[in-house]
Protein backbone atom coordinates (compact mmCIF):
# COMPACT_ATOMS: atom_id res chain seq x y z
CA UNK A 1 0.00 0.00 0.00
CA UNK A 2 2.75 2.26 0.50
CA UNK A 3 4.51 1.63 -2.05
CA UNK A 4 1.57 2.64 -4.27
CA UNK A 5 1.21 5.66 -2.81
CA UNK A 6 4.70 6.89 -3.28
CA UNK A 7 4.33 5.86 -6.53
CA UNK A 8 0.90 8.11 -7.04
CA UNK A 9 3.22 10.95 -5.26
CA UNK A 10 5.94 10.75 -7.39
CA UNK A 11 4.06 10.89 -11.18
CA UNK A 12 1.55 13.59 -9.53
CA UNK A 13 4.89 16.21 -8.43
CA UNK A 14 5.81 15.51 -11.96
CA UNK A 15 2.80 16.26 -13.42
CA UNK A 16 2.52 19.01 -11.32
CA UNK A 17 5.96 19.87 -12.67
CA UNK A 18 4.96 20.07 -16.41
CA UNK A 19 2.27 21.55 -16.04
CA UNK A 20 3.73 24.68 -14.30
CA UNK A 21 6.65 24.49 -16.51
CA UNK A 22 4.00 25.08 -19.31
CA UNK A 23 1.91 27.53 -17.85
CA UNK A 24 5.15 29.56 -17.30
CA UNK A 25 6.05 29.55 -20.69
CA UNK A 26 3.22 30.67 -22.18
CA UNK A 27 0.95 33.84 -22.27
CA UNK A 28 -2.56 34.55 -21.87
CA UNK A 29 -4.52 34.95 -24.91
CA UNK A 30 -6.63 37.55 -23.68
CA UNK A 31 -5.42 41.42 -23.18
CA UNK A 32 -7.87 41.45 -19.99
CA UNK A 33 -5.78 39.11 -17.28
CA UNK A 34 -1.91 37.53 -17.22
CA UNK A 35 -1.87 36.73 -13.65
CA UNK A 36 1.29 37.19 -11.36
CA UNK A 37 3.52 34.04 -11.04
CA UNK A 38 5.64 32.93 -7.71
CA UNK A 39 9.05 33.83 -7.87
CA UNK A 40 9.96 30.18 -7.39
CA UNK A 41 7.44 29.64 -11.09
CA UNK A 42 9.67 32.06 -12.67
CA UNK A 43 12.70 29.76 -12.63
CA UNK A 44 11.04 27.50 -14.94
CA UNK A 45 11.09 29.74 -17.95
CA UNK A 46 13.10 28.85 -21.07
CA UNK A 47 13.49 32.46 -22.22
Amino acid sequence: MKLRLLKLGTCLASLALIVTALNVNTACMMFVHQPELPDAAKKLRKF
